[in-house]
């Protein structure tokens, strides 16, 4: 049975058709090749699928597309302003918070819903806000470090 669904994702009006069953995390992929939201698992448990839906973190490999209907998503495609990185982004860079790759578009979404609930965590408050995202390269440090920049930086521009 297919559903008629209409959300917003990343500031642009969607709408499709979607086979009931279709998940989030396809319909972004294969719908609207936004590609940068990985398939990890299957079962919620890594976190490569971590997007937004109305502000908040979701696994869209467990969140059916039909469910977003109506909804403001964000993946990592929508972080960026053009070609100016988000403050998390440009913090993985500076602090080498990656190495392959593949765990960072969920590690940025995660981060940016924890910066916005906790705008300046402690390491420990950034560990376990990640305990729902793996890293099978083991980075973590970096990962921390990358997030507290990002806080840091965010900071400074609310000061200013």
């Amino acid at each position: 049975m297919s559903h008629s669904i209409t959300l917003t994702v990343n500031g642009k009006a969607v709408s499709a058709e979607v086979e009931g069953r279709t998940l989030l995390v396809d319909f972004l992929r294969e719908h609207l090749s936004l590609t940068g939201t990985h398939v990890g698992c299957d079962t919620s448990n890594c976190g490569a699928c971590v997007v937004h839906v109305d502000g908040l973190s979701v696994k869209s490999c467990t969140t059916l597309a039909a469910q977003a209907d109506g909804c403001e998503v964000t993946t990592i495609e929508g972080m960026a302003d053009g070609d100016q990185l988000h403050p998390i982004q440009e913090g993985f860079t500076e602090k080498h918070g990656l190495q392959c790759g593949f765990s960072t578009p969920g590690m940025v979404m995660a981060a940016a819903d924890l910066l916005k609930k906790n705008p300046q965590p402690t390491e420990d408050e950034i560990r376990r806000a990640l305990e729902g995202n793996f890293c099978r390269c083991t980075v973590y440090h970096n990962i921390v470090e990358a997030i507290q920049y990002a806080a840091d930086k965010l900071h400074k521009q609310v000061e200013a």
